[in-house]
């Protein structure tokens, strides 16, 4: 019980800025501790979904609302995805071999393509934010739950491009048949409060999800080799959106 204790600390002082007592970083505390990491995307995601009530409850304006919608997951995760959407940007719009790409994955400083990719990504989520509203917003908030559930299947599956690195460390840290299990129960969870809330809507944040994910195992094994922290955090924040955006779409046609 103690390890499994240690893990969720782990995992929430590792992927948000939610404060935790401190739990050592060995490998058995790092066991199950991508189980927890869909319990971030929960708190980030009741955060959204409440402050999305409140802003309609209060007649704010749509701008207000939406800034607030787009930063809460920012926010709670301490930039930690947002800044591997950067630095993979970066890389991908290098055209550089493999070896170079995975150079500057590791670069802490920002390029031109990651800024300009940020302010992308920062105006598409806003504008796409701005438009839902009602079963949408329960439906698009779930999808903090989904994008950090099937990030975490990932890690388990994937091969990692960096031996070294922080995802090669938790990768080999998972009990991975624990982690799938779980994991998939994070994803039946979300399904079944989605399909409470609309079942149309669900399967389009599903449908959606499922896409940027097949993308992310063919663009991170073709470019890169595998997948990285950074890349984790690429796919995170393009599978949020692109559910987001699904969702918004769903809402205003079907």
């Amino acid at each position: 019980m103690k390890v499994v204790w240690n893990s969720f600390l782990t995992a929430f002082a590792m992927f948000s800025k939610i404060p935790v007592p401190r739990a050592d970083w060995t490998k058995e505390n790092m066991k199950y501790m991508v189980c927890f990491f869909p319990g971030v995307g929960a708190v980030a995601g009741l955060l959204v979904w409440i402050y999305g009530r409140i802003c309609e409850a209060a007649g704010f304006g749509l701008l207000m609302r939406a800034a607030g919608l787009v930063l809460i997951p920012v926010l709670v995760s301490g930039g930690i995805h947002l800044d591997g959407y950067l630095d993979t940007m970066d890389a991908l719009s290098s055209y550089q071999p493999r070896e170079r790409k995975l150079e500057i994955l590791k670069d802490s400083n920002a390029g031109a393509f990651a800024v300009i990719m940020g302010c992308v990504w920062f105006v598409l989520a806003l504008g796409v934010w701005s438009e839902i509203d009602g079963a949408a917003l329960t439906v698009a908030a779930l999808g903090c739950i989904v994008s950090r559930a099937l990030s975490g299947i990932a890690l388990a599956a994937f091969p990692c491009a960096n031996k070294k690195g922080s995802l090669s460390m938790f990768a080999n840290a998972a009990a991975k048949r624990v982690v799938y299990v779980v994991l998939t129960g994070w994803l039946l969870l979300a399904a079944v409060l989605g399909c409470i809330t609309d079942w149309r809507l669900t399967l389009l944040m599903f449908l959606a999800a499922g896409a940027v994910y097949i993308y992310y195992y063919h663009m991170a094994m073709k470019e890169f080799g595998g997948t990285t922290g950074d890349i984790a955090g690429f796919f995170l924040e393009c599978c949020e959106l692109a559910i987001a955006l699904a969702v918004m779409l769903g809402g205003k046609f079907l």
